[in-house]
């Protein structure tokens, strides 16, 4: 007979109970008494003769019992021995009548039908804590496992399918490592976070692509595309799409990611509140926050719109003769002005961009040449707020252009 099968018959013949003056329990952990029962179903379904005991303060051991002593002492060296058991479990004695409440692998505690995702392994619990915080950062639902020869990071239940078809992206956007691997519930061992199941839709029929300068300023709303609205299906286009499928993780085929992707853009705009502003003054006419924003005045040529009821917002328009000299030197004017922090600059010809900021206020703006003039729009914004700056930033500047 096997070692561990000598194990397992050994537990077999430990009946559960009320402790008496001679029992012993080989104690294996302590949780909190909220916490108590799952991971007790979880160590029931693995090894047979686990029981539940009250502890002070709150917590509940979690052990095998009961046993003689000997016998107890003899199997817990068998078990650490084959690496089933942590290696601080030890043999207790509880007092006399303590009620032992046997744990048995229920219908709720059985594994939910799906695979794992095993991103990766570890040979301590230290580190193994510290991978989990770390891949939390993007997978928020990974969880930590251990069963005898260390520990894993694990991302599941996943259909089959999908998994099959995420495991890839992920790898690719640099999410998972290249030894990931899909692994059914059984291969993690025991469950000591278990995280939660992620949103991984299996793939489905392929959808047409939307245009690509279309697409590309969906993609730079969503904050993955820095170059040109030019409709060329280049690298950078490319990656950006990647980016998209594997941070929204809405779907594997690109054409449907876009879709989706220009769906809750709109849902955003609606959400914020966007309105069509035609400024007299400049003659410009663009999407706005008109509810962070109020007219203030018109001065040297400019269209000031300052905040409302406190937001931190501020909007200038302006609108001139002039070339790309002239334009040079609005944007010059706009970072002495300060209305632009430490400004990134983009300058090509008929086109320039800035972006930059401070503790105080993001700022942001965009100056382009048109039939003679010189003309564009600078956006400030509470430094608070960097995702609403830039997805604004892509909105006025689409807007703009479509005019």
């Amino acid at each position: 007979m096997s070692a561990t099968r000598m194990v397992l018959t050994a537990l077999a013949l430990a009946l559960p109970g009320v402790v008496s003056a001679q029992d012993a329990v080989i104690r294996l952990e302590a949780r909190p008494d909220a916490q108590a029962g799952d991971v007790a179903r979880d160590w029931a379904m693995r090894i047979q003769g686990v029981v539940t005991l009250p502890l002070e303060g709150g917590w509940t051991g979690i052990a095998i019992g009961p046993l003689p002593a000997a016998r107890a002492e003899a199997l817990l060296g068998q078990l650490q021995a084959a690496g089933r058991v942590p290696a601080d479990a030890f043999v207790s004695l509880p007092p006399p009548g303590t009620a032992l409440t046997p744990v048995g692998a229920t219908p709720e505690a059985a594994p939910a039908p799906g695979v794992w995702l095993r991103l990766t392994a570890h040979a301590t619990e230290d580190e193994a804590r510290a991978a989990l915080e770390a891949a939390r950062a993007d997978l928020p639902e990974a969880g930590l496992w251990a069963d005898g020869e260390g520990f894993a990071i694990a991302l599941g239940p996943v259909a089959p399918d999908a998994a099959e078809a995420w495991l890839p992206i992920l790898v690719q956007a640099g999410l998972a490592p290249g030894d990931a691997a899909i692994v059914p519930r059984g291969d993690l061992g025991r469950a000591l976070d278990a995280g939660g199941a992620p949103e991984l839709p299996a793939p489905g029929d392929p959808e047409p692509m939307p245009p690509l300068d279309a697409a590309q300023r969906d993609l730079r709303w969503a904050g993955h595309y820095p170059g040109p609205i030019d409709g060329l299906d280049g690298p950078m286009t490319r990656a950006a799409i990647q980016a998209e499928i594997a941070t929204a993780r809405a779907a594997t085929d690109p054409g449907r990611a876009l879709r989706l992707l220009s769906e809750r853009r709109a849902a955003w705009a609606a959400d914020q509140g966007l309105e069509v502003l035609t400024d007299a003054a400049t003659g410009l006419r663009l999407t706005a926050p008109m509810r962070a924003l109020a007219f203030d005045r018109v001065q040297d040529g400019m269209a000031i719109y300052g905040p409302r009821d406190g937001s931190g917002a501020a909007l200038i328009l302006f609108s001139r003769p002039g070339d790309q000299a002239e334009m040079l030197h609005m944007a010059g004017l706009v970072t002495a002005l300060g209305w632009v922090p430490r400004p990134e600059r983009q300058v090509r010809r008929g086109h320039v961009t800035l972006r930059g900021g401070n503790d105080d206020h993001l700022g942001g703006a965009e100056m382009r040449l048109r039939e003679g003039r010189a003309e564009g729009w600078v956006l400030i914004w509470p430094a608070s707020d960097p995702v609403t700056h830039a997805r604004l930033m892509a909105q006025i500047s689409d807007s703009l252009a479509g005019d």
